[in-house]
C-alpha cells in the first residue's frame, strides 16, 4: 500500500475547494497561517466588513489542522496546573454551537459536530488510583465527570475488553471532524470575501518605525493596518520576529492513524481515551486514533515505533482494530507555548499573536477568533481571554515593573 506522507492529503475533505488566489497589494489585516485559527480569524472579520488575506506557507491546514482529532474536551484534558487555561477552556466550549451552526450556514458543510461524550477508562489498580486522582481534579474544578465501574463502561461500550476496570465520563466533552472544519472555514471565507494565498512564504514583517505596515512574501509585498501571526508551531521560528518579541512557541510532533471501520468489526459510540492514546469515532465510519507526543522539532513523516505505540495502545481496550483497515497515517506538529498555553496578544502596533494552542486548538478556535476581532475592534481583548497575553512569560521582575 502506498500512504501518503502529508495530512493535507489524507484529511482534506471531498468539499474542500483548493485556494488558488494571487497576492493582493494591500488589505485592511493580513495573516499569517492558513490554519484552524488563522481561518476562524479570517471568517469572523471578514464576516465585520474587514478586507482579509491569509497568506499560507504550504497548503491550508498542513501543519496541525488536518493531522489533529477534532477533540472539544476540557474536562478529559483538564490536569494539574492546567487550572488558567480551564475558564478559557469552558467559555469557549459554550460558543461552539454557535459557531458551528453559523459555520455550516455560511459553507453548507456538515462539521459532524458529535455529542455523545467522552470515556476515560483505566485498566488495572495503578491506572485506576491515577484516574480517581483525575476525577477528584474535575470535581473541584467544577467540571460534570460521572465515576464508572468497568461493567457500567462496557454497558455504554460493549465492543471495550472485559480488562477495562473503570472509567470517566464526560458529558460535556463533544468532537468535530477536522477535515470538515476546514473544508466548510475554506468556503466560509472564499463567501465573505477572505483571499487566501497557498504556497507564499512570509519573509519579513515589514516595519515602519515601530509599527507593522505589511508582509514581504515570496510573492511580493502586502500592505496591511493589522498583521495577525497565526502561523502555530512555526511563530516561534527566528528570522521573523525581533528577539524582543520572540514567541515561546515550538512543535510537538503528532503521529496518528484513521482505521476503517465495518459492521464486523464494530466501532465506538463516545470518544475514548487511555494512558496510552484517544480514540474518535466519525460519522464517515472511521475510526482516528492519536496521537503520539514527540519533542523531535520539524521532523516530518511517520515512525514505525509511532504507530506501533498508537495501535497497541488501542488494542489493549479495543480488539476489533485487528479486523479494522488501516487507510492513513500522518503526523503534525502541534503549536506548544512553554506552558501549554495560547498567545493572544498585541505584540507591537500593528501585529497581533494568535497562536500556541497545543492540543486545544479545536476547542479553543471559537472563543479565540471573538476575542482577536474584539481586540481589533474595541482595542482590547475580552476578560476571558485577558490571561494570555505574552508578558506572562517574562521573568517575574519584569512583570512586577509592568
Amino acid at each position: 500500500m502506498l500512504v501518503p506522507s502529508r495530512p493535507i492529503d489524507l484529511r482534506r475533505s471531498p468539499a474542500a475547494a483548493r485556494a488558488q488566489s494571487a497576492l493582493p497589494a494591500r488589505c485592511d489585516v493580513a495573516i499569517v497561517g492558513g490554519g484552524l485559527i488563522g481561518l476562524s480569524i479570517a471568517w469572523r472579520l471578514a464576516e465585520r466588513g474587514r478586507a482579509v488575506t491569509v497568506v499560507e506557507r504550504e497548503t491550508v491546514g498542513a501543519g496541525a489542522s488536518l493531522a489533529a482529532t477534532g477533540m472539544l474536551a476540557p474536562a478529559a484534558e483538564h490536569e494539574p496546573g492546567s487550572d488558567q487555561l480551564l475558564p478559557l477552556a469552558l467559555v469557549s466550549l459554550s460558543r461552539w454551537p454557535g459557531f458551528r451552526d453559523a459555520l455550516q450556514a455560511a459553507s453548507g458543510v456538515d462539521i459532524d459536530y458529535r455529542e455523545e461524550g467522552t470515556l476515560v477508562l483505566a485498566i488495572g489498580r495503578d491506572e485506576v488510583e491515577r484516574l480517581r486522582f483525575r476525577h477528584d481534579l474535575q470535581v473541584r474544578s467544577g467540571l460534570e465527570a460521572t465515576w464508572l465501574s468497568g461493567p457500567q463502561v462496557r454497558a455504554r461500550e460493549p465492543a471495550l475488553r472485559p480488562a477495562v476496570t473503570a472509567g470517566l465520563y464526560c458529558p460535556h466533552d463533544h468532537q468535530v471532524d477536522p477535515s470538515r472544519v476546514m473544508a466548510a472555514l475554506v468556503r466560509a471565507c472564499t463567501a465573505a470575501g477572505v483571499t487566501i494565498v497557498e504556497n507564499c512564504s512570509v519573509e519579513a514583517l515589514d516595519w515602519a518605525g515601530d509599527r507593522v505596515t505589511g508582509l514581504l512574501t515570496g510573492q511580493g509585498r502586502l500592505a496591511a493596518e493589522t498583521v495577525i501571526l497565526a502561523a502555530g508551531a512555526w511563530s516561534g521560528q527566528t528570522g521573523l520576529l525581533p528577539d524582543a518579541l520572540a514567541l515561546p512557541v515550538r512543535p510537538l510532533k503528532g503521529q496518528s492513524l484513521a482505521l476503517r471501520t465495518t459492521a464486523r468489526t464494530g466501532t465506538l459510540t463516545h470518544m475514548v481515551w487511555t494512558e496510552q492514546v484517544h480514540m474518535a469515532p466519525k460519522s464517515d465510519g472511521h475510526l482516528i486514533v492519536g496521537a503520539t507526543v514527540e519533542d523531535c522539532g520539524f521532523t516530518p513523516g511517520v515512525t514505525a515505533g509511532g504507530l506501533y505505540a498508537l495501535l497497541e495502545g488501542a488494542r489493549r481496550v479495543l480488539p476489533g482494530i485487528e479486523e479494522m483497515a488501516v487507510e492513513a497515517v500522518w503526523s503534525g506538529y502541534r503549536p506548544t507555548s512553554d506552558d501549554d498555553a495560547p498567545i493572544i496578544d498585541t505584540l507591537a502596533p500593528g501585529l497581533v499573536a494568535a497562536t500556541g494552542h497545543h492540543r486545544n486548538g479545536y476547542l479553543l478556535a471559537p472563543a479565540t477568533a471573538d476575542a482577536v476581532a474584539a481586540l481589533l475592534t474595541d482595542g482590547a481583548v475580552p476578560d476571558y481571554a485577558s490571561a494570555f497575553g505574552r508578558a506572562r512569560f517574562a521573568p517575574a521582575e519584569t512583570r512586577a515593573r509592568v
